[in-house]
């Protein structure tokens, strides 16, 4: 079955899963043409390989800490920050702590 994503005007909890964050999993909770938006869930030391995608990107740290390496450098992300790649710049993410992020891409320029 294929994941629903949100409809135009459909408000979506973004609030830490906090005890819930251990069993989490990750969703892509909208898409469109130019956009994507996903609350990923990584479990404490699991990383998101190295990779890239054409469009920009914003991290945002809902919760938990997160490493993010991207162009030779290294940020540490914890609750409440967000950090922003450009397009096409290869990146690695791995958690610190168990964590739960929301990334927009932008999948094609306007």
């Amino acid at each position: 079955m294929a994941l629903k994503h949100l409809l135009p005007m459909q408000p979506v909890d973004l609030s830490p899963l906090e005890a819930g964050l251990a069993g989490a999993k990750s969703v892509a909770l909208f898409k469109s043409e130019q956009l994507e938006v996903i609350r990923l869930v990584l479990p404490a030391g699991k990383t998101l390989a190295e990779h890239r995608v054409d469009g920009e990107i914003t991290i945002q740290c809902l919760e938990g800490e997160a490493d993010v390496e991207a162009g030779g450098e290294k940020t540490r992300l914890q609750a409440a920050q967000m950090l922003y790649l450009h397009g096409g710049v290869a990146h690695t993410v791995v958690a610190r702590r168990d964590a739960s992020l929301l990334l927009t891409v932008v999948l094609h320029r306007a």
